[in-house]
């Protein structure tokens, strides 16, 4: 399947898959749209709600790795201890991965960038001192853990081009894989997704959205 290179709407750039009309990230903003929907609203949310420098968070679509760079960034930041498993089932390739400019953009370490990308998949690897990466590639349908992470980056691809990733099927998964009062984050707002997600007991909250996106959703266990 073709992919191309969009600049986005903050000057970060994402992968475009002409064939869907679809991207890997929002083409308003992908950093913006990263920032927005799984730090603040995600990692950020958990945190003020829990006294823990402790998490575990499970991400459903890997990708270009933005959302754990991020996130490793934000756990040096903050002084957190995070494990953090990335699912994917179509990793992007080494001449992909030269496209993206999420350290330039974000003034850090491109090394680090490229370390999230480079180590092996099936087995945790030390980023740096606060952030451990377990990368798995696996279909979602495979996803059978059990009461493990306190927060769930669902950055899956849109119901529009896959609705199969958004079913009461797969969110069940996601239920089961989080801990009590952990929560799921996403940048849809669909109403098929939302009762989905209400169908298998999760709580969920509509939010303002990222740069131009009206809402979103976060789903809790509770």
């Amino acid at each position: 399947m073709k992919r191309e290179f969009l600049i986005t709407g903050d000057g970060s750039v994402t992968i475009h898959i002409p064939e869907w009309n679809e991207q890997y990230h929002s083409k308003h903003g992908a950093i913006a749209e990263a920032v927005h929907v799984f730090i603040s609203a995600g990692l950020t949310h958990w945190m003020s709600e829990n006294d823990s420098k402790e998490v575990s968070i499970l991400e459903i679509g890997f990708g270009t790795g933005l959302n754990a760079f991020l996130t490793s960034l934000e756990s040096s930041k903050k002084d957190l201890q995070i494990n953090y498993s990335g699912i994917e089932a179509y990793p992007i390739s080494e001449e992909e991965i030269a496209h993206l400019n999420y350290a330039a953009m974000l003034d850090a370490s491109e090394e680090t960038f490229l370390k999230l990308h480079q180590v092996s998949w099936g087995s945790a690897s030390q980023i740096n001192r606060n952030f451990t990466l377990t990368k798995r590639k696996q279909f979602i349908s495979e996803i059978k853990d059990s009461d493990g992470y306190n927060i769930i980056f669902f950055d899956a691809f849109g119901a529009r081009v896959q609705p199969e990733l958004w079913t009461e099927t797969v969110f069940k998964l996601m239920f089961d894989a989080l801990k009590p009062k952990g929560v799921l984050v996403t940048y849809s707002a669909k109403g098929s997704v939302r009762r989905a997600m209400l169908a298998v007991g999760f709580v969920v909250e509509r939010l303002p959205g990222p740069p131009g996106k009206r809402e979103m959703l976060r789903a809790t266990k509770v």
